[in-house]
């Protein structure tokens, strides 16, 4: 991960968070916006500590899948741009080494390389669609809605649209950056930005049962299967195949590959080991 080193992430377990909430819950991390007064609103402190926990999920083998939610009834309103323009009136968490470069939470989650859910059971604007534009899965609320209002700000989504392209058709980012408008849960289903609806009441057992899904299967797999997959835009469409075919020649050389084969003769679950 380009922001953080596995020895960087060492002291994770001391450190008190300012903006967010983490923690680990068996194979499941939990990274949860903490910031209700702003409505989640994020400053550079806070993608500082998002991007932290996320190196962390990335090099600990024992978790297995992430799931990022929100306290108070804005799930994100996207970046603080009081706190962007005025750096200085709002100060970092000390307790987090400083990154290795600038932090953009659109790479921050491409480099997870471990399933995300967003569970989201409140409004989405602007840089919030970096966070559910980076997770692999996002389970809306029906009564969530989801809006672009950069143009009505004068400004353009610029960071989001990296995220939206690899998820959406092009026409669709278009439209809803320039028409800035109020799309529902169910409109973003169709266009492919939220995986999933669900009730109020049941949004949380539905994440949990993903999460224990997720948690069943292979991780190293899933882990070297999605770097593969994201690494595929930077390769030349000729080569791609006989990539893909060195990536699953590695993956069947695992220890988890091994032991999904044998466990699958004994009829029994496998014991994964995450390598």
């Amino acid at each position: 991960m380009r922001f953080y080193t596995r020895n960087d992430i060492s002291e994770f377990g001391n450190i008190r968070f300012l903006n967010i909430k983490a923690m680990v819950d068996g194979p499941v991390f939990r990274i949860t916006l903490n910031r209700p007064e702003k409505r989640n609103a994020f400053t550079p402190a806070m993608a500082c500590e998002i991007t932290f926990a996320l190196a962390y999920a990335h090099y600990t083998s024992d978790i297995r899948c992430v799931i990022l939610n929100a306290v108070g009834p804005v799930f994100c309103a996207g970046a603080d741009l009081d706190a962007f323009h005025n750096p200085g009136a709002y100060p970092g968490n000390p307790a987090i080494p400083a990154p290795a470069a600038p932090i953009t939470l659109g790479v921050a989650f491409a480099e997870l390389h471990k399933p995300c859910i967003a569970q989201v059971e409140g409004p989405v604007f602007a840089g919030g669609f970096l966070l559910i534009g980076g997770a692999t899965f996002v389970v809306s609320s029906r009564e969530v809605t989801f809006s672009l209002p950069e143009v009505k700000r004068g400004i353009w989504p610029m960071q989001v649209m990296a995220s939206l392209v690899k998820i959406m058709p092009l026409r669709k980012v278009l439209e809803f950056a320039i028409t800035g408008r109020v799309y529902s849960a169910e409109e973003a289903l169709e266009m492919g930005l939220i995986t999933h609806i669900s009730t109020r009441e049941d949004i949380v057992n539905e994440v949990e049962k993903l999460a224990a899904i997720i948690c069943e299967n292979a991780p190293y797999a899933i882990q070297a299967g999605m770097e593969a997959l994201y690494q595929l835009s930077d390769i030349p469409e000729r080569d791609r195949h006989a990539y893909l075919k060195d990536q699953l020649d590695k993956i069947l050389k695992s220890e988890d590959s091994v032991e999904g084969i044998l466990a699958f003769r004994e009829k029994r679950k496998p014991v994964w080991k995450g390598r």
